[in-house]
């Protein structure tokens, strides 16, 4: 099982949601309406490109014009691995959700 944060779970999500448009600054605005939080932009870059690193996120640079100075957007997409590493995820969320519905009733939580 891959292991994942909550950052990178919530990052992996929003890369599905936005498809085509997974670009660094939209998943930013993305992740600020989902969550309230705005993170800066090394907040998004870096575990972006840690998620690449482990094979959960592929990068492509596109678009390069002269309003970005010859830099290119990275836009990113989700690899099968990323799928099963958010599947896995969400299962073993559940799965600690479901072990104590006592406990869950006990703190008000059902």
């Amino acid at each position: 099982m891959t292991t994942i944060t909550r950052t990178e779970e919530i990052l992996l999500l929003m890369v599905c949601k936005l498809g085509e448009d997974a670009f660094a600054m939209q998943i930013r605005e993305e992740v600020k309406t989902l969550t309230g939080k705005l993170y800066s932009i090394g907040g998004i870059y870096v575990p972006l490109d840690r998620l690449t690193a482990k094979g959960l996120l592929k990068m492509e640079d596109v678009n390069a014009d002269e309003e970005r100075m010859g830099r290119p957007r990275r836009r990113f997409s989700i690899t099968s691995q990323g799928m099963k590493a958010l599947k896995e995820t969400r299962e073993m969320e559940q799965a600690m959700w479901d072990l104590s519905p006592e406990l869950l009733q006990k703190m008000g939580l059902v």
